[in-house]
């Protein structure tokens, strides 16, 4: 399989924003809604481009729903944008009645998730939303692994989806390795490494924290396969079962509550399919705190480091 190389540092945030100024140089009736952090979850660039499409309500991020679900069925596409923990978890009951009821075409963008926010602590890691998002009826759910891919997913969301979409990304810049050629379906997940002993199967940011596992696995002797589910609802029901057929052993890796999220919807896949054995690497049931990224990515165990020591727990079973 291809070596994945690091062309650079970079947000999926950035790539976010330039998805969403992508889609809507195609698209004229794709509108923004601001809530008063326009330049933090990088909606400025759609701002700047188009100030005529674009909304700005302030801090009211309920109202923000309320507002982009009367745009959408006025014929527009709204992409309402905040911190993931506003934009997913505050806003819970006005998506799920007010989008997801009327099945309208919503990107909600949810920005600043996982542990990486860092300083921000606690109350501003979204490490929940992805549990949520995935729960209610009609809801897509994508999390790009890289800045490339986020900003070639979020144009896709755009404007060749219908329905809700709910897109999660991250503040940090992170290795950007993803090819602007790659093939991307929404819907289904990318064999990025072949492997026959074991799987990892990471989504966001830990999918190339999963590929160094690989590589640190392979000078052990261990053959892992290497999975992107950027998708996480509707789940690529096939890679996961040929996973676990072909590898008898699985390890889910996401800067998420080990409840609920990624690997609990590869769980749902594989214990109803083929049962194989399984590890849920991320969040162990507990809040974050503030610190610098690199310290907490390390402290609470989503370093490729971590996932190769849990993987040979799991081996030694």
């Amino acid at each position: 399989m291809k070596n994945y190389k690091n062309k650079g540092n970079k947000p999926t945030k950035t790539g976010f924003g330039e998805g969403v100024l992508a889609a809507a140089g195609k698209n004229p009736n794709v509108v923004g809604i601001g809530v008063d952090i326009t330049k933090s979850v990088s909606m400025d660039l759609f701002a700047d481009a188009f100030p005529d499409r674009f909304i700005s309500i302030g801090i009211a991020e309920q109202n923000a729903v309320g507002v982009s679900a009367g745009l959408a069925l006025s014929g527009k596409v709204p992409v309402f944008a905040t911190y993931a923990v506003f934009s997913a978890l505050r806003t819970t009951d006005f998506i799920r009645v007010s989008v997801c009821y009327n099945n309208l075409h919503v990107i909600i963008g949810g920005a600043h998730a996982g542990i990486s926010v860092g300083p921000d602590g606690a109350t501003h890691q979204a490490l929940e939303d992805i549990a949520i998002m995935r729960s209610l009826p009609r809801m897509t759910v994508l999390s790009p692994a890289d800045a490339t891919q986020a900003k070639m997913i979020t144009e896709m969301a755009i404007n060749e989806l219908s329905g809700p979409v709910y897109i999660r990304f991250g503040r940090e810049a992170v290795p950007d390795f993803t090819d602007e050629k790659q093939k991307l379906e929404i819907g289904k997940g990318q064999l990025l490494k072949s492997g026959n002993d074991l799987s990892l199967v990471a989504t966001g940011h830990m999918v190339w924290e999963a590929l160094q596992a690989a590589e640190l696995l392979a000078a052990s002797g261990i053959d892992a396969r290497v999975i992107n589910l950027h998708t996480i609802k509707p789940v690529d029901e096939d890679i996961l079962i040929r996973a676990a057929k072909e590898t008898g052993m699985i390890v889910t890796v996401e800067e998420h509550q080990v409840t609920g999220g990624m690997g609990s919807a590869v769980a749902e896949v594989v214990s109803q399919n083929h049962p194989a054995r399984m590890k849920i690497l991320g969040m162990p049931d507990r809040f974050g705190e503030s610190g610098r990224p690199e310290e907490l990515m390390e402290k609470y165990g989503f370093t490729a480091k971590h996932i190769y020591n849990e993987t040979l727990k799991l081996l030694k079973k």
